[in-house]
């Protein structure tokens, strides 16, 4: 079986970035996994300048386009690769980590790690609930399931995900991941309409994979651990660690060294 983990660096070199990507190589060559580094814009999404309520400054910088869109190229790989991992540029690697594709089951479509099923912190917890209010309360509420309780809505966070070939099937003929993107009902994501202003594909891969019903796997948060998301006692147990929010890192993740030290 053919597997391939697709990481998307554009934009400012990053010493985080760097090392990041290297621990995920690294990974690659261990397991045997093919590894691609998409460098430059490929699908090149543009919101609506005349819809958006996207600041300007969030595309003008990357040349008119939304860089956080851009992994979705990843799709246009399913016509060689059965299984692909989707792994943002900001996540660890720990040398000890097993494969994560051996953890998927065969019926699986779409497999990802649960914010509120982490070992979250109090803090964290707090925000997710108010997260998942404002980005899918709306959705929830005209007929998609998102399963509330006590800890907010039930999505994924799209850091990390991992597809099967299968996933191909809830795509249209002949069409390509920027077609996909530019969908119409995706465009209010697209612009950042409301609540969805600073909104990345998480919203919108969230929304198409319960929308479409896929099989999905709820992952072991290990796979995708919250740095200061996750408790601290927690976090030497993660396999995959994610560096998502850069102004909780030691001079906003530059300083490698001591980040390696934190974990």
């Amino acid at each position: 079986m053919k597997r391939l983990i697709y990481q998307v660096y554009v934009g400012k070199p990053s010493r985080l970035y760097d090392h990041c990507i290297q621990s995920v190589r690294d990974y690659c060559d261990r397991h045997i996994i093919d590894h691609v580094i998409q460098r430059t814009p490929i699908l090149k999404i543009k919101p609506d300048v005349f819809c958006t309520n996207r600041s300007k400054e969030s595309y003008e910088k990357h040349g008119g386009f939304l860089p956080i869109f851009e992994k979705e190229n990843a799709f246009e790989y399913f016509s060689e690769y059965e299984q692909i991992a989707v792994v943002d540029a900001d996540i660890y690697i720990r040398p000890t980590a097993p494969s994560i594709f051996k953890d998927i089951e065969w019926e699986t479509d779409f497999a990802g790690v649960v914010e509120r099923e982490m070992p979250i912190t109090e803090n964290y917890a707090k925000k997710i609930i108010n997260y998942s209010r404002m980005q899918y309360g709306h959705l929830h509420n005209n007929k998609l399931d998102f399963k509330p309780n006590e800890l907010g809505l039930e999505f994924y966070n799209m850091g990390l995900m991992v597809m099967q070939q299968s996933i191909m099937k809830y795509f249209k003929e002949n069409e390509t991941p920027r077609d996909f993107i530019m969908r119409p009902e995706f465009k209010d994501f697209v612009d950042g309409q409301g609540a969805w202003k600073w909104s990345t594909d998480q919203t919108l891969l969230n929304t198409w994979v319960r929308k479409e019903k896929m099989k999905q796997q709820h992952l072991d948060w290990r796979w995708n651990a919250l740095f200061r998301g996750v408790r601290d006692d927690k976090l030497s147990e993660a396999y995959f660690i994610h560096f998502f929010l850069k102004d909780l890192l030691p001079e906003k993740g530059e300083n490698v060294e001591e980040l390696m030290r934190l974990i």
